[in-house]
Protein backbone atom coordinates (compact mmCIF):
# COMPACT_ATOMS: atom_id res chain seq x y z
CA UNK A 1 0.00 0.00 0.00
CA UNK A 2 1.40 3.56 -1.09
CA UNK A 3 2.42 5.71 1.85
CA UNK A 4 3.33 9.16 1.55
CA UNK A 5 5.26 11.57 3.70
CA UNK A 6 4.82 15.27 3.70
CA UNK A 7 6.24 18.29 5.84
CA UNK A 8 5.71 22.05 5.71
CA UNK A 9 7.20 24.76 8.25
CA UNK A 10 4.60 26.69 10.19
CA UNK A 11 3.56 28.09 13.45
CA UNK A 12 7.23 28.23 14.35
CA UNK A 13 7.46 24.46 14.11
CA UNK A 14 7.62 21.69 11.36
CA UNK A 15 4.63 20.00 10.76
CA UNK A 16 4.36 16.47 9.60
CA UNK A 17 2.24 14.01 7.62
CA UNK A 18 2.18 10.18 6.84
CA UNK A 19 -0.23 9.25 4.94
CA UNK A 20 -1.76 5.39 3.81
CA UNK A 21 -4.22 4.78 1.02
CA UNK A 22 -4.70 3.18 -2.87
CA UNK A 23 -3.81 6.11 -4.87
CA UNK A 24 -0.37 7.84 -4.01
CA UNK A 25 -1.62 11.28 -6.51
CA UNK A 26 -4.91 11.77 -4.43
CA UNK A 27 -3.19 11.13 -1.21
CA UNK A 28 -0.48 13.59 -2.08
CA UNK A 29 -2.91 16.53 -3.44
CA UNK A 30 -5.05 15.74 -0.07
CA UNK A 31 -2.27 15.87 2.51
CA UNK A 32 -0.87 19.28 0.30
CA UNK A 33 -4.28 20.47 1.20
CA UNK A 34 -4.01 19.65 4.51
CA UNK A 35 -0.98 21.44 5.08
CA UNK A 36 -2.24 24.31 3.48
CA UNK A 37 -5.13 25.13 6.15
CA UNK A 38 -2.37 24.75 8.85
CA UNK A 39 -0.74 27.47 7.12
CA UNK A 40 -4.16 29.21 6.71
CA UNK A 41 -4.79 29.10 10.53
CA UNK A 42 -1.41 30.25 11.41
CA UNK A 43 -2.63 33.57 9.59
CA UNK A 44 -5.82 33.78 11.36
CA UNK A 45 -4.46 32.62 14.74
CA UNK A 46 -1.10 34.15 15.34
CA UNK A 47 0.03 36.64 17.77
CA UNK A 48 2.99 37.76 15.72
CA UNK A 49 1.03 38.55 12.50
CA UNK A 50 -0.40 42.02 12.67
CA UNK A 51 -3.34 41.19 9.83
CA UNK A 52 -4.26 38.05 12.05
CA UNK A 53 -7.91 37.99 13.81
CA UNK A 54 -5.49 37.71 16.81
CA UNK A 55 -3.88 40.65 16.50
CA UNK A 56 -7.22 42.66 15.08
CA UNK A 57 -8.79 41.77 18.57
CA UNK A 58 -5.38 42.82 20.76
CA UNK A 59 -5.75 46.00 19.03
CA UNK A 60 -9.10 47.11 19.75
CA UNK A 61 -10.52 44.52 21.94
CA UNK A 62 -10.51 47.12 24.77
CA UNK A 63 -11.63 49.86 22.61
CA UNK A 64 -15.07 48.15 21.47
CA UNK A 65 -16.35 45.20 20.60
CA UNK A 66 -14.67 43.40 17.52
CA UNK A 67 -16.56 41.04 15.35
CA UNK A 68 -14.66 37.92 14.31
CA UNK A 69 -15.15 34.99 12.14
CA UNK A 70 -17.54 32.29 12.84
CA UNK A 71 -14.40 29.64 13.34
CA UNK A 72 -12.75 31.78 15.03
CA UNK A 73 -15.19 32.61 17.65
CA UNK A 74 -16.43 29.15 18.24
CA UNK A 75 -12.81 28.73 19.09
CA UNK A 76 -12.71 31.46 21.58
CA UNK A 77 -15.15 29.36 22.89
CA UNK A 78 -13.82 26.60 22.79
CA UNK A 79 -10.93 28.03 25.08
CA UNK A 80 -13.11 29.58 27.87
CA UNK A 81 -14.83 25.95 28.46
CA UNK A 82 -11.07 25.07 29.01
CA UNK A 83 -10.40 27.42 30.85
CA UNK A 84 -13.20 26.60 33.22
CA UNK A 85 -12.64 23.00 33.46
CA UNK A 86 -8.81 23.97 34.25
CA UNK A 87 -10.10 26.21 36.75
CA UNK A 88 -7.67 29.13 34.88
CA UNK A 89 -4.85 26.91 34.27
CA UNK A 90 -5.36 27.40 31.18
CA UNK A 91 -5.61 30.69 29.77
CA UNK A 92 -5.54 32.56 26.60
CA UNK A 93 -5.07 35.74 28.38
CA UNK A 94 -1.77 35.36 29.24
CA UNK A 95 0.31 36.80 27.08
CA UNK A 96 0.60 39.83 29.04
CA UNK A 97 2.82 37.98 31.44
CA UNK A 98 4.74 35.70 29.27
CA UNK A 99 5.84 39.63 27.82
CA UNK A 100 6.55 40.25 31.52
CA UNK A 101 8.66 37.27 31.99
CA UNK A 102 10.02 37.50 28.73
CA UNK A 103 9.16 34.75 27.41
CA UNK A 104 6.87 36.57 24.81
CA UNK A 105 10.00 36.93 21.78
CA UNK A 106 12.96 36.03 23.97
CA UNK A 107 13.88 32.94 25.89
CA UNK A 108 13.00 35.06 29.81
CA UNK A 109 14.28 37.33 32.10
CA UNK A 110 13.02 38.20 35.89
CA UNK A 111 10.63 40.56 35.90
CA UNK A 112 10.04 44.09 37.99
CA UNK A 113 8.04 43.98 40.47
CA UNK A 114 5.66 46.65 39.11
CA UNK A 115 5.70 45.28 35.33
CA UNK A 116 4.83 41.68 37.03
CA UNK A 117 1.35 43.10 39.16
CA UNK A 118 0.46 45.24 35.84
CA UNK A 119 0.58 42.09 33.93
CA UNK A 120 -1.59 40.29 36.37
CA UNK A 121 -4.16 42.48 36.34
CA UNK A 122 -4.84 42.02 32.86
CA UNK A 123 -5.06 38.15 33.13
CA UNK A 124 -8.17 36.00 33.10
CA UNK A 125 -10.98 34.66 30.40
CA UNK A 126 -13.76 35.90 33.18
CA UNK A 127 -12.59 39.65 31.50
CA UNK A 128 -13.19 38.45 28.08
CA UNK A 129 -17.10 39.21 26.90
CA UNK A 130 -18.23 36.78 24.25
CA UNK A 131 -21.32 37.98 22.54
CA UNK A 132 -22.43 34.79 20.97
CA UNK A 133 -25.97 36.69 19.40
CA UNK A 134 -23.21 39.32 17.76
CA UNK A 135 -20.03 37.24 18.07
CA UNK A 136 -17.69 39.69 18.85
CA UNK A 137 -14.87 39.97 21.27
CA UNK A 138 -14.56 42.91 24.13
CA UNK A 139 -11.83 43.50 26.53
CA UNK A 140 -13.21 44.72 30.36
CA UNK A 141 -9.45 45.91 30.95
CA UNK A 142 -7.12 47.65 29.13
CA UNK A 143 -3.54 46.07 28.40
CA UNK A 144 -5.03 42.61 27.36
CA UNK A 145 -3.90 40.11 24.81
CA UNK A 146 -4.80 36.82 23.52
CA UNK A 147 -2.24 34.32 22.67
CA UNK A 148 -3.11 31.19 21.55
CA UNK A 149 0.31 29.49 21.22
CA UNK A 150 -0.97 26.87 23.91
CA UNK A 151 -4.22 25.66 21.65
CA UNK A 152 -3.42 26.64 18.05
CA UNK A 153 -1.15 23.94 16.68
CA UNK A 154 -3.71 21.42 17.91
CA UNK A 155 -6.86 23.14 16.42
CA UNK A 156 -4.51 23.44 13.32
CA UNK A 157 -4.32 20.03 13.30
CA UNK A 158 -7.92 19.02 13.64
CA UNK A 159 -8.96 21.46 10.67
CA UNK A 160 -6.57 19.27 8.54
CA UNK A 161 -7.85 16.39 9.48
CA UNK A 162 -11.55 17.28 8.63
CA UNK A 163 -10.01 18.35 5.05
CA UNK A 164 -8.39 14.87 5.36
CA UNK A 165 -11.65 12.89 6.08
CA UNK A 166 -13.67 14.56 3.37
CA UNK A 167 -11.27 13.80 0.56
CA UNK A 168 -11.25 10.28 1.58
CA UNK A 169 -8.72 9.39 3.77
CA UNK A 170 -8.68 6.82 6.03
CA UNK A 171 -5.21 6.30 7.58
CA UNK A 172 -2.75 9.18 8.52
CA UNK A 173 -0.92 10.24 11.26
CA UNK A 174 -0.34 14.07 11.71
CA UNK A 175 1.90 15.89 13.97
CA UNK A 176 3.18 19.01 14.84
CA UNK A 177 6.48 19.50 16.06
CA UNK A 178 6.40 16.26 17.71
CA UNK A 179 4.31 18.09 20.60
CA UNK A 180 0.88 17.31 19.65
CA UNK A 181 0.46 14.59 17.02
CA UNK A 182 -3.39 12.91 15.60
CA UNK A 183 -4.22 9.36 14.36
CA UNK A 184 -6.75 9.01 11.52
CA UNK A 185 -7.86 5.30 11.34
CA UNK A 186 -5.88 2.76 11.64
CA UNK A 187 -2.26 2.33 9.42
CA UNK A 188 -2.47 -0.86 6.99
CA UNK A 189 0.15 -2.81 9.51
CA UNK A 190 -1.19 -2.72 13.29
CA UNK A 191 -4.33 -2.01 15.20
CA UNK A 192 -3.78 1.50 15.79
CA UNK A 193 -1.11 4.52 15.60
CA UNK A 194 1.50 4.31 18.08
CA UNK A 195 2.75 7.34 19.61
CA UNK A 196 6.28 6.95 22.29
CA UNK A 197 6.79 9.60 24.95
CA UNK A 198 10.26 9.38 25.26
CA UNK A 199 13.41 10.96 27.13
CA UNK A 200 15.09 12.91 24.91
CA UNK A 201 11.95 14.84 22.99
CA UNK A 202 9.05 13.66 24.53
CA UNK A 203 8.62 13.19 21.11
CA UNK A 204 5.34 10.70 18.97
CA UNK A 205 6.35 8.50 17.02
CA UNK A 206 5.87 8.89 13.02
CA UNK A 207 4.95 5.75 11.83
CA UNK A 208 3.40 2.70 13.51
CA UNK A 209 6.60 0.51 11.89
CA UNK A 210 8.99 2.26 14.08
CA UNK A 211 9.89 0.66 17.67
CA UNK A 212 9.02 3.84 20.12
CA UNK A 213 12.45 4.37 21.50
CA UNK A 214 13.91 5.22 17.34
CA UNK A 215 12.20 8.35 18.32
CA UNK A 216 13.98 9.73 21.15
CA UNK A 217 16.92 8.17 23.46
CA UNK A 218 16.36 5.79 25.63
CA UNK A 219 13.18 3.65 26.46
CA UNK A 220 9.94 5.84 25.79
CA UNK A 221 8.24 6.67 29.14
CA UNK A 222 5.28 5.48 27.61
CA UNK A 223 3.47 3.92 24.70
CA UNK A 224 0.36 5.33 23.71
CA UNK A 225 -2.24 3.95 20.91
CA UNK A 226 -4.17 6.03 18.87
CA UNK A 227 -7.79 5.52 17.15
CA UNK A 228 -8.84 8.68 15.83
CA UNK A 229 -7.62 10.32 18.56
CA UNK A 230 -4.72 12.70 19.62
CA UNK A 231 -1.83 13.17 22.11
CA UNK A 232 0.03 15.97 23.41
CA UNK A 233 3.14 16.45 25.56
CA UNK A 234 4.21 19.79 27.66
CA UNK A 235 7.17 19.65 29.38
CA UNK A 236 9.32 22.42 31.42
CA UNK A 237 11.76 22.90 29.13
CA UNK A 238 12.83 24.74 26.22
CA UNK A 239 12.58 28.20 27.21
CA UNK A 240 14.22 29.10 30.32
CA UNK A 241 16.55 31.11 32.24
CA UNK A 242 18.67 30.83 35.12
CA UNK A 243 18.40 33.76 37.87
CA UNK A 244 19.85 33.02 41.60
CA UNK A 245 21.03 29.71 41.16
CA UNK A 246 17.36 28.50 40.15
CA UNK A 247 16.34 27.67 36.40
CA UNK A 248 12.41 28.91 35.31
CA UNK A 249 10.40 27.79 32.66
CA UNK A 250 8.38 29.47 30.20
CA UNK A 251 5.55 27.71 31.36
CA UNK A 252 3.51 30.17 33.85
CA UNK A 253 0.52 29.91 36.07
CA UNK A 254 -2.10 32.45 35.02
CA UNK A 255 -3.00 32.22 38.42
CA UNK A 256 -0.29 32.80 40.47
CA UNK A 257 1.65 34.79 37.31
CA UNK A 258 4.59 32.65 38.18
CA UNK A 259 6.64 29.29 36.32
CA UNK A 260 5.56 26.53 37.05
CA UNK A 261 7.41 23.62 39.19
CA UNK A 262 6.81 20.93 40.30
CA UNK A 263 5.89 18.53 37.35
CA UNK A 264 8.66 17.21 34.82
CA UNK A 265 6.06 16.75 32.14
CA UNK A 266 2.39 16.04 31.44
CA UNK A 267 0.62 14.35 28.52
CA UNK A 268 -3.35 14.69 27.45
CA UNK A 269 -4.81 12.08 25.07
CA UNK A 270 -8.05 12.60 23.73
CA UNK A 271 -11.20 13.14 20.64
CA UNK A 272 -9.88 16.33 19.57
CA UNK A 273 -6.15 18.06 19.15
CA UNK A 274 -7.14 21.41 20.15
CA UNK A 275 -8.11 20.06 24.01
CA UNK A 276 -4.91 17.85 24.16
CA UNK A 277 -2.69 20.53 23.19
CA UNK A 278 -4.54 22.91 25.70
CA UNK A 279 -5.05 20.48 29.00
CA UNK A 280 -1.53 19.26 28.51
CA UNK A 281 -0.33 22.79 29.38
CA UNK A 282 -3.01 23.18 31.93
CA UNK A 283 -1.89 19.73 33.23
CA UNK A 284 1.83 20.85 34.28
CA UNK A 285 0.41 24.07 35.93
CA UNK A 286 -2.55 21.79 37.80
CA UNK A 287 -0.26 18.71 38.66
CA UNK A 288 -0.76 15.34 39.63
CA UNK A 289 -3.30 16.84 42.49
CA UNK A 290 -5.64 18.58 39.37
CA UNK A 291 -5.57 15.37 37.29
CA UNK A 292 -8.52 13.68 38.29
CA UNK A 293 -10.32 16.93 38.00
CA UNK A 294 -9.92 17.36 34.64
CA UNK A 295 -10.54 13.64 33.85
CA UNK A 296 -13.56 14.28 35.28
CA UNK A 297 -14.49 17.39 33.27
CA UNK A 298 -13.03 16.24 29.66
CA UNK A 299 -15.07 13.70 28.35
CA UNK A 300 -13.06 11.13 26.86
CA UNK A 301 -9.64 12.02 27.61
CA UNK A 302 -6.90 10.60 29.37
CA UNK A 303 -3.86 12.52 31.45
CA UNK A 304 -0.72 11.40 32.42
CA UNK A 305 1.91 13.58 34.69
CA UNK A 306 5.13 12.58 35.83
CA UNK A 307 7.04 14.35 38.54
CA UNK A 308 9.98 14.03 40.95
CA UNK A 309 9.82 12.56 44.20
CA UNK A 310 12.16 12.48 47.43
CA UNK A 311 12.10 8.50 45.80
CA UNK A 312 12.70 9.40 42.83
CA UNK A 313 9.93 10.18 39.96
CA UNK A 314 6.39 9.30 40.13
CA UNK A 315 3.74 8.88 36.88
CA UNK A 316 0.00 9.38 37.82
CA UNK A 317 -2.98 8.60 35.10
CA UNK A 318 -5.84 9.79 35.27
CA UNK A 319 -9.21 9.11 33.00
CA UNK A 320 -9.52 7.02 30.13
CA UNK A 321 -6.69 4.39 29.32
CA UNK A 322 -5.34 4.86 25.71
CA UNK A 323 -2.82 1.62 26.06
Amino acid sequence: MPVIRLARQAMATRFEILLEGEDPVDLRAAGEEALDEIERQESLLSLYRPTSEISRINRFAHEEPVLVSPPVFDLLMDCRRLWEWSDGAFDITVAPLMRAWGFLRGTGRWPERAALEEARRCIGMQHVRLDAERRTVRFERPGMMLDLGAVGKGYAIDEAVVLLREAGVRAAFLHGGTSTCYGLGVPARAPAWKAAITERDLAPARSPGESPSAVGAGDPIETISLRDSSLSVSAVQGKAFEYEGRVYGHVIDPRSGRPVSGARLAAAVGPRAAWTDALSTALLVVGAEGAERLAARAPGMGFLVVRRTGAGEERVWAGESYD
